[in-house]
């Protein structure tokens, strides 16, 4: 563990969020001030860290940390000279509702770090995919990938990536640092939705309420390693920023940032949030007859902010998919036609898409997808359901301002429906599909807390303590969604599809046992080594130059450059085999490989330190 980086994190994330809100209106209560800013910190650095690359200065924790300071040592030395007034925190049933906001937070990040770190290993492929781009940004300071080495840095905005690589260049172990800060972003995000459906919704009652269910929904988020972790704590942050431009306009800058943000580090999350900013803003200017316009230019002015990254690394590709569309609208069809066409083929590729049925969302269960666990579980799809009736039967009783989040909150649920059930309902258009889950587990979390709330007060009516009514729903919720939750993230994960067998990571589990950043060679590939801690060049040329032909190369070259380049081990595995098949052949392949460890045994130089039945390890002497 680095307490160190811990520290860096809430200042960075601090020091930044109080210098875009310190000149405007905030909250009045201490702890809703304090802990947004923490949100809209995170929110800005994958903007600020894409700006700084676009700038050619480093990306570098260093630099991050020096801006993220200005602002608050000038006003910490502005007080000083004023007289320096302490705040005073007063008991609230506001603050207390924080404070148990702050328990379930505990909790969830207490599960979310138990599940990351109960397995010596990454989990699945995307995160040692991952790995690779931070290790690289982390060392080289820059997000640039023009030999399109890294699967997220392009075609991926590296938002994420980089944000970890700031983190993990004063953090020596990379495999500790994406496990622990992906579990405390994703954690963060439940503080987050507590404030800002507590200003939604005009009610910290139903706020909490609807965080404590959404922190036990099991389709949202896993404790996965990938963008969707940032981005969804983003989007719950820009929505609070987006809600606090009623009461100051200038609020329309840190709302602007924030989404910059979202859309430098998940594409596809980005265009599904431009559609619920839209919805909203469409069911505002419905209810209040007055144009939103600051709303709408926060939004805007988020999308253009991002071109910073997206006009200058697609250029070439806008142009040609452009051209594509043009010369299309020109044969047969009309443009509509053409463009629906190609909309058409917008799918996952072949991830986790697939048609779900009612037990999906009705019975949650304790085995489950990783990435992103489907299911709502039956007490909270009652709960959903119990408010839509309520709300169509008391919605002439209901004020403006109540009316406006209660539609707006319904088109949400629909339109996240919709997504989730696109092959469902056969659509033509999906954007991933299962990816959906996360974004309807804000909605149902909203609405079910309105039918949660109205229990609560109609068996009060019968002398049933408040606190019965709300601690048997805690309970029934738990058992129907959030223990389920709780076993999918707390489970043993596997480590991915490259690997050939458990034998094979084991040999690289034995890697943790030297310091980091040791100088392994692997003859499979750099991806494992880098993310087991170890330091391999995956994107030097001399690396890659290198690696071709490699099984051919005579023992000797072989041990010459190791030793050149100042190798500390050398990594035979089970995916040398899968590596080279591809290139030669299987039956050459299966020639070489073993042919390749005699020579290695006999050469003399190199001996052998651990070995499973998937992999060797020898020590270069």
């Amino acid at each position: 563990m680095s307490i160190i980086t811990i520290i860096l994190f809430l200042i960075y994330t601090y020091g930044l969020g109080f210098s875009v809100t310190l000149f405007f209106k905030n909250s009045d209560n201490f702890f809703e001030r304090n802990l947004i800013r923490i949100g809209i910190g995170l929110g800005i650095i994958p903007f600020l860290l894409t700006l700084l690359n676009f700038l050619h200065l480093p990306v570098d924790w260093k630099l991050v940390l020096i801006v993220s300071l200005i602002v608050p040592v000038f006003a910490f030395v502005r007080s000083l000279k004023n007289g320096l007034k302490v705040p005073s925190v007063k008991f609230s049933k506001l603050n207390l509702y924080i404070l148990i906001v702050l328990l379930i937070f505990s909790l969830t990040l207490f599960m979310y770090v138990k599940g990351a770190f109960i397995y010596p290993y990454l989990e699945d492929d995307d995160a040692w995919a991952h790995v690779t781009g931070i290790k690289y940004i982390s060392l080289e300071k820059k997000i640039d990938d023009p030999n399109n080495t890294f699967l997220y840095i392009k075609p991926y905005p590296a938002g994420y990536d980089s944000f970890m690589a700031i983190l993990h260049q004063t953090s020596p172990s990379l495999m500790w640092t994406i496990k622990f800060f992906n579990s405390l972003i994703i954690s963060l995000g439940i503080i987050f939705f507590y404030f800002f459906t507590k200003n939604f919704m005009h009610s910290s009652k139903k706020a909490l309420a609807a965080t404590t269910i959404l922190a036990m929904i099991p389709c949202y988020l896993s404790h996965f390693i990938w963008a969707h972790s940032l981005v969804m704590t983003l989007f719950i942050v820009s929505l609070y920023c987006f809600f606090m431009i009623e009461n100051d306009k200038k609020w329309v800058y840190p709302t602007m940032l924030v989404i910059a943000s979202i859309c430098l580090t998940q594409p596809s999350q980005a265009i599904k949030y431009f559609i619920i900013f839209i919805i909203f803003l469409i069911v505002k200017w419905f209810f209040s007859r007055k144009f939103p316009v600051y709303h709408l230019t926060s939004v805007i002015g988020g999308y253009l902010l991002s071109l910073v990254w997206w006009a200058f690394n697609y250029k070439e590709q806008f142009e040609r998919r452009l051209g594509a569309l043009t010369d299309a609208s020109l044969g047969q069809g009309s443009w509509l036609s053409n463009i629906m066409e190609r909309l058409s083929h917008i799918s996952t590729r072949g991830t986790a898409d697939r048609a779900y049925t009612f037990s999906d969302f009705f019975i949650a269960k304790s085995q489950n997808m990783i990435n992103n666990p489907v299911g709502i579980g039956l007490v909270i799809c009652l709960l959903v359901l119990f408010s839509i009736f309520l709300i169509f039967f008391l919605y002439k009783s209901m004020k403006k301002e109540e009316r406006i989040w209660i539609i707006s909150t319904l088109l949400w649920l629909i339109f996240a429906f919709i997504g989730v059930n696109s092959l469902t309902f056969n659509l033509p258009i999906h954007l991933w599909a299962f990816r959906f889950w996360m974004l309807l587990a804000l909605p149902v979390s909203i609405i079910a807390a309105e039918g949660f709330w109205f229990l609560v007060k109609f068996f009060r009516q019968f002398r049933v303590p408040k606190i019965a009514t709300i601690a048997l729903l805690v309970i029934l919720i738990f058992l129907t969604s959030g223990k389920q939750k709780y076993d999918v993230n707390t489970a043993i994960w596997g480590p991915g599809q490259m690997w050939t067998s458990m034998d094979e990571v084991q040999a690289y589990v034995w890697l943790k046992n030297l310091p980091p950043d040791t100088k392994v060679f692997a003859y499979s590939s750099d991806e494992q080594v880098i993310g087991f801690d170890k330091y391999s060049c995956l994107w030097c040329d001399n690396v890659i130059e290198f690696r071709e032909g490699l099984l051919e190369k005579n023992i000797s070259d072989v041990y010459t450059w190791l030793k050149r380049n100042r190798y500390e081990y050398l990594m035979v595995d089970g995916m040398t085999y899968r590596s080279f098949g591809s290139l030669l052949g299987e039956n050459r392949t299966n020639e070489l490989v073993p042919q390749r460890l005699e020579e290695i045994n006999s050469f003399g130089k190199f001996e052998v330190v651990y070995q499973t039945g998937g992999g060797v390890i020898f020590r270069i002497n």
